[in-house]
């Protein structure tokens, strides 16, 4: 398995990814399935933020996952904090793939000067949350009943990774 940066040719793939996420689990709050077109403007407004759009690709170029970034909130003081996506194809999860992505994801938010990474996840995935915490996010935060889909009421945990130990910021 490789992980690099996302190209227009993965962009099939990362759609069915996102859409098994959308129609099937609580990972990602929207109800409705998304075209290429919508991943792939997803994918430009990333690179003109200077944010990455990784994905873990086998020998042949198969796309087994993806992961992201971006801005956390759109105010200036926010500006040294990112958000993160990860998601995996269903029949690849808890195969080591998400820490993988997650792993690179959290050394090129480094490199760019991030100061935080956060995460949201829907408190019942036990899964996701694990992982953020083997690699060293703590939960900060839930928020109890703030989303809903499948006919239910979501809670959304808040995890974050400080990823640097600056004591002011600069810039």
């Amino acid at each position: 398995m490789q992980v690099r940066d996302a190209r227009d040719g993965d962009l099939e793939s990362v759609t069915a990814i996102y859409n098994d996420a959308v129609l099937n689990t609580t990972a990602i709050w929207n109800e409705v399935a998304v075209d290429i077109a919508n991943r792939s403007a997803w994918l430009a407004d990333r690179e003109r933020a200077g944010y990455p759009v990784l994905v873990a690709v086998e020998e042949e170029g198969t796309v087994l996952g993806y992961a992201s970034f971006g801005d956390w909130r759109a105010f200036d003081g926010y500006r040294h904090t990112v958000e993160h996506s990860v998601y995996v194809r269903a029949d690849l999860r808890g195969r080591g793939i998400g820490k993988v992505l997650m792993m690179e994801l959290i050394e090129r938010a480094r490199t760019i000067g991030k100061h935080v990474m956060v995460a949201g996840i829907e408190a019942g995935n036990q899964g996701s949350i694990a992982l953020h915490e083997k690699l060293g996010f703590e939960q900060v935060g839930l928020l109890p009943q703030v989303g809903m889909k499948f006919g239910r009421w979501l809670d959304l945990a808040f995890l974050q990774l400080v990823l640097d130990d600056r004591e002011t910021p600069q810039g």
